[in-house]
């Protein structure tokens, strides 16, 4: 492999594959950045949501989620996740002031996710395309974020000790805890990072700890083991989880 090839994998923040469809997304640091400013831009600008405003995440592990999850931090949302191996939709609370939920695993569950004001689904396809059946009640995000890509990060950011969850968790103190995670699973900075999405659900796990710490990540859906050591040479992967 190239020295070119190499420097263009190590210089992606976050590189998502999935191996049943043989998709690969890389995003730069940059990239993620203006996904998730567009993000906060759409949810502080179009839907006037701010610090205190409640938000239920319902979707895997992917590069759309760390855009959504990122630009409801920066927008100062208190955020309530869930994917999908966890049981019971409804355990990401009442009275939610916007939802994003997967639409293609959604399927005839859609009444059971919780409703709020403001309704997104993603269909995370490749290059962040559009969703091809949006149901009524609902924005497609990808489009919608796209639009706004450029915007700046919002100015009014919450401070380290307003709540990032719905259980009031502070910003500094889930901060705190990425760090130990990061630590416990031995990431240090600068690491590139390969994970499993079937075994780290939680975004503390496949994104803040590796974040946190400096490392880039190259996430792994429907991992194909037989192509495990190609892939940690062709992305310069330094600890696999």
């Amino acid at each position: 492999m190239s020295t070119e090839a190499v420097d263009r994998r190590t210089a992606e923040l976050i590189t998502y594959y999935d191996d049943a469809t043989g998709e690969r997304t890389g995003l730069s640091a940059a990239d993620l950045g203006a996904w998730s400013a567009a993000t906060a831009s759409l949810l502080t600008g179009e839907c006037g949501l701010g610090r205190g405003s409640r938000a239920g995440v319902l979707l895997p592990p992917h590069w759309q989620t760390a855009a959504v999850l990122l630009g409801a931090w920066a927008a100062g949302l208190e955020v309530s996740y869930r994917g999908w191996a966890t049981a019971g939709l409804e355990a990401a609370g009442p009275d939610l002031d916007v939802t994003f939920v997967e639409r293609r695993r959604v399927g005839n569950w859609l009444d059971e996710v919780p409703s709020a004001r403001h309704q997104f689904v993603l269909g995370l396809a490749p290059d962040g395309a559009p969703s091809p059946d949006v149901p009524a009640g609902y924005r497609d995000f990808p489009p919608a974020a796209r639009a706004l890509l450029g915007a700046p990060p919002p100015a009014d950011r919450a401070g380290p000790l307003e709540a990032a969850t719905a259980d009031g968790t502070t910003y500094a103190e889930y901060g705190a805890v990425a760090a130990e995670v990061a630590a416990m699973r031995g990431i240090s900075t600068g690491d590139r990072v390969l994970i499993d999405v079937s075994g780290s659900e939680q975004p503390l796990n496949w994104l803040l700890a590796p974040l946190t710490v400096g490392a880039s990540i190259v996430l792994c859906a429907n991992l194909d083991r037989s192509r495990l050591d190609e892939r940690v040479a062709a992305e310069a992967v330094t600890l696999v989880l």
